[in-house]
C-alpha cells in the first residue's frame, strides 16, 4: 500500500509526487523531475497515464467512482480497479508472453502500475481500421484464450478452490450487471442510453425491439452470463483490449472480469473481428477496395478458433489425470468416453462463443457503446449501411447459432450476408 491515505483521482501534478512516494514505481522511473506524462485513456472509465523517464516506463491506470464517459451521473464501484489487478496478475501468470506485467497496485487509491507497451504497439482496434495485417495474431489469441479459460475451469482445478474464487469474484457485481443491462437488456427495449444511426437506422432498431424469437435467445444467453460461472474471464475481450505489432499480442483491461462462461470472451472477441470485417466497405476507397483485407479478416476468425480448439483439448490431454473434479478419471478413463465428453464440450463452448458474439454485435449498433470501425466512417449513410449488414448478420447468429458446426460454416454465411 502507498503512503497516500484516502482515495482521490491523480491529476499531473499529483501523479509525480505519488510516484516519488511509491517504491515499486520509483524504482522503475527513478527520482527525476523530468517525467514525460500523457494521459491516454481513451475508454469509457478511467484515467490512464502513460509516464516515461529517462530510467524507464510505466501506464499508470486508476478507476473513477463513476463512468468516465457518462460523468458522475452514472457512479461505478472503484474496486473494479482490485478486480483488473488480480486478474492481470493471474493471467499474467498462467500466459506471460500476452499480458504485461503489473508493477504496483493500491487498493486505496484505485490505482495500478503496469508495464507500458511500448510503439509500436497500438490498439487491435485501430490497426484493423488501418487495414494492417498481424501474421501471428490468431496463434497469439488462441493462446492467451486456451491457457486462460482452461487453467481457471473445474477441467483443472478442485470444485473447493473454485468456489473459492468465484466467491472473491462475485464481488465484481456491478460490473457484471453493467453488461447485463448494456448487452443483454438495453438494446431490446427503449432506453436513453441508446444509440444508432439514426434516422437510417431507425426501423433497424425498432426491429430488434419487436423481434420476440431474437428475445427468446438474447434471455438464454443473459442467464448463462448471469448464471454459469465456469472459469476466470476477461469478460471485455473485444479488439480495443488487445494491443498488437507484428509479433506481440498484449490483452489488457480486465477490469470486467470475473468468473462467467468461457463462451463470453471467445464470443467477444470473434464478434469484434466480425463487427471488422463488416466496416471494411466503411474505409475502403479507390486506391484500396480492401477485399483482400478483408479475405485476411475472415481467415483470422477462422484461425482463432480451430488453434483455440487445438490447444484447449491439448491441455485438456496433458492434464487428464491433474486436479481438475469436472471428469473424474476413474469415471472418464478410457479414449471412447473421453472423446465423447471433448467433443460435447467444445461443441456447447463454440455455440455460447456464437450467442455471446452475435449479443456484442447487437449492443454495439443499437446500445450505448459504439464501436471506432463504425464510428470513423463519416458517411452516415455508408457507414448505415455497414451496420445494418452486420445487424442482420448478429441477428441471424443469435437465433441460428446451433444449426453452425464449425468456423467455416460461420465464415461461408458471412460471405453470403456480404456478397
Amino acid at each position: 500500500m502507498s503512503a497516500v491515505d484516502g482515495f482521490r483521482p491523480l491529476n499531473e501534478t499529483s501523479l509525480v509526487e505519488y510516484i516519488k512516494a511509491t517504491p515499486s514505481l520509483s524504482s522503475i522511473l527513478g527520482d527525476s523531475d523530468n517525467f514525460q506524462i500523457k494521459e491516454v485513456g481513451d475508454g469509457n472509465l478511467n484515467f490512464v497515464y502513460i509516464v516515461v523517464s529517462p530510467s524507464g516506463s510505466v501506464v499508470i491506470k486508476q478507476a473513477l467512482p463513476y463512468i468516465r464517459c457518462i460523468g458522475e451521473s452514472w457512479p461505478m464501484t472503484k474496486e473494479r480497479a482490485y478486480f483488473e489487478a488480480v486478474t492481470l496478475k493471474e493471467h499474467g501468470r498462467l500466459c506471460p508472453a500476452h499480458v504485461p506485467e503489473v508493477y504496483h497496485f493500491d487498493r486505496l487509491m484505485s490505482l495500478i502500475g503496469m508495464r507500458y507497451l511500448k510503439p509500436p504497439h497500438i490498439i487491435l482496434r485501430k490497426g484493423l481500421i488501418a487495414g494492417v495485417e498481424y501474421p501471428l495474431h490468431s496463434e497469439h489469441m488462441a493462446e492467451y484464450m486456451s491457457r486462460t479459460l482452461f487453467y481457471t475451469s473445474l477441467l483443472y482445478t478442485t470444485t473447493t478452490e473454485h468456489k473459492k474464487r468465484v466467491a472473491e469474484f462475485c464481488g465484481n457485481v456491478e460490473l457484471c450487471r453493467l453488461t447485463e443491462q448494456v448487452v443483454f437488456s438495453d438494446p431490446y427495449k427503449v432506453s436513453e442510453y441508446n444509440r444508432w444511426t439514426s434516422p437510417h437506422l431507425d426501423r433497424d432498431a425498432e426491429a430488434v425491439r419487436d423481434d420476440n424469437d431474437l428475445k427468446l435467445e438474447v434471455a438464454q444467453m443473459k442467464s448463462k452470463f448471469c448464471e454459469r460461472a465456469q472459469a476466470l474471464i476477461h469478460g471485455d475481450l473485444h479488439t480495443g483490449s488487445v494491443m498488437v505489432t507484428q509479433d506481440s499480442t498484449q490483452v489488457i483491461d480486465p477490469e470486467f472480469a470475473f468468473y462467467g462462461p468461457m463462451g463470453f470472451d471467445i464470443g467477444a472477441y470473434l464478434g469484434n473481428l466480425i463487427l471488422a470485417f463488416f466496416a471494411q466497405d466503411g474505409h475502403a476507397n479507390e486506391e484500396n477496395d480492401r477485399k483482400a483485407y478483408k479475405r485476411w479478416i475472415l481467415k483470422t476468425l477462422g484461425d482463432t478458433w480451430n488453434l483455440f480448439h487445438q490447444k484447449f483439448i491439448a491441455l485438456w490431454d496433458e492434464n487428464k489425470d491433474g486436479p481438475g473434479e469436472a471428469y473424474l478419471p476413474q469415471i472418464y478413463n478410457n479414449p471412447d468416453v473421453q472423446k465423447l465428453v471433448q467433443t460435447k464440450y467444445i461443441q456447447d463452448l463454440f455455440h455460447d462463443s456464437l450467442g455471446f458474439g452475435s449479443a456484442k454485435m447487437i449492443r454495439r449498433i443499437v446500445g450505448v457503446a459504439h464501436v471506432e470501425d463504425f464510428e470513423s466512417i463519416t458517411d452516415a449513410s455508408k457507414r448505415a449501411d455497414c451496420e445494418r449488414k452486420a445487424l442482420n448478420f448478429g441477428k441471424m447468429l443469435m437465433k441460428k447459432r446451433r444449426n453452425f458446426a464449425s468456423i467455416d460454416e460461420v465464415i461461408t454465411a458471412i460471405q453470403e450476408v456480404d456478397s
